[in-house]
This record gives structure tokens, C-alpha cells and sequence, in this order.
């Protein structure tokens, strides 16, 4: 997936300026697609030079003028052309799993506590996560939602990130918890 589908997915929720599609990434998409305001703004040029999105200055008293942006039929196009091709399997790419992989050669009291740092961010992110989908479903049950819930696809995305935070918490505590019981024991 490039960015360029991420933005123009986030776009079809209405039209936005460059900070409020930031604030959404931040809230939505940045659970599966990160990408800095830096990015995102670069991005935003690219798709309106492209013809995918369509921007408008909006001027403002007392205040900076806005650009804002929505999704052209050209910018859906591209989006179910994308939805219909063929996805690649998910890799893992971190760091952290490096220091992990060789902590027993490097010391493990930095890499303890950096899998118990990520274990606190991952915990938040659950519960952020969490807020979202009771906001989208309101008084409904998750079962009752998911059944005839308006916004069904960034709930169901909300639900792989909560399973994918929860799994790497789970991880992160389970490892500094060997690491550390394995240092105690070489200490004695």
C-alpha cells in the first residue's frame, strides 16, 4: 500500500484541511499506516497534481487561510482499482526485535526496559482504540454494530488494532519478564 490510498481513504469521510487529516490519521488510520504532517502534506500535493483531490483555499479572518481537500472521481477510481488488486502479506519490521534477538550479547537492562516502555504504549493504545469504537458504536452492543453499524470498516480496523496492540503488550511483558528472571539468575 503507498500513502497515497491511505490519505485517499481518510478523504472519503468528507473534506478535510492538511492538519485535520493529520488529527484523523492520528485517531484512525495511524493504527495500521503511519505517516508524519510532513508526509501527509507532501502527499496531499502529489494527489491534488495528480488529479485525485481536489483542494480549495478557505480564507480566514485573524487567522492563516486553509487549503481543504476531497477525494475526485478520479481519486475514487484509484482507491477501488486499489481495494481490487491483490494485497501482500504483513512483515514485521522493528527494532526492538534486533536488541531482543541479541540481548543475551548486549545487556539486557536497556532492552528490559525499553519492552516495558512499549508495553505502556501499546496499553494506551488499547485503550484509545477502545474510546473510538464505543464513540462509533454509541448505544449499540459491539455484536448489535457490527450487524447494522453505519462505519463498519473503521470499526473492524479498530478491532485488528486493538488485537495487534494487545498481542505485542503481551509479548513485550512476557520478554522483559524472561529477560529479567534470566539476568537475576546469572547474578547469583
Amino acid at each position: 500500500m503507498a500513502l497515497r490510498h491511505a490519505v485517499l481513504a481518510a478523504l472519503l469521510d468528507g473534506e478535510y484541511s492538511g492538519y485535520e487529516l493529520a488529527k484523523s490519521f492520528d485517531i484512525g488510520v495511524a493504527n495500521f499506516w503511519h505517516a508524519s504532517p510532513q508526509q501527509l502534506y507532501a502527499e496531499l500535493t502529489k494527489l491534488e497534481r495528480d488529479g485525485l483531490v481536489e483542494g480549495r483555499q478557505v480564507v480566514q479572518e485573524g487567522r492563516p487561510n486553509k487549503r481543504m481537500f476531497q477525494v475526485t472521481d478520479a481519486g475514487r477510481a484509484e482507491l477501488e482499482d486499489f481495494a481490487a488488486a491483490a494485497s501482500k502479506p504483513p512483515v514485521i519490521r522493528d527494532d526492538l526485535l534486533v536488541k531482543v534477538q541479541n540481548a543475551d550479547r548486549i545487556g539486557t537492562a536497556p532492552v528490559i526496559e525499553q519492552l516495558e516502555e512499549r508495553a505502556a504504549a501499546a496499553e494506551a493504545k488499547i485503550e484509545l482504540l477502545g474510546r473510538v469504537l464505543r464513540k462509533m458504536r454509541g448505544d449499540l452492543d459491539e455484536e448489535e454494530y457490527l450487524l447494522r453499524g453505519e462505519r463498519i470498516g473503521g470499526y473492524l480496523t479498530g478491532l485488528r488494532g486493538i488485537a495487534f496492540e494487545q498481542g505485542h503488550r503481551d509479548w513485550c511483558r512476557r520478554s522483559a519478564a524472561v529477560l529479567r528472571e534470566r539476568s537475576n539468575r546469572a547474578e547469583r
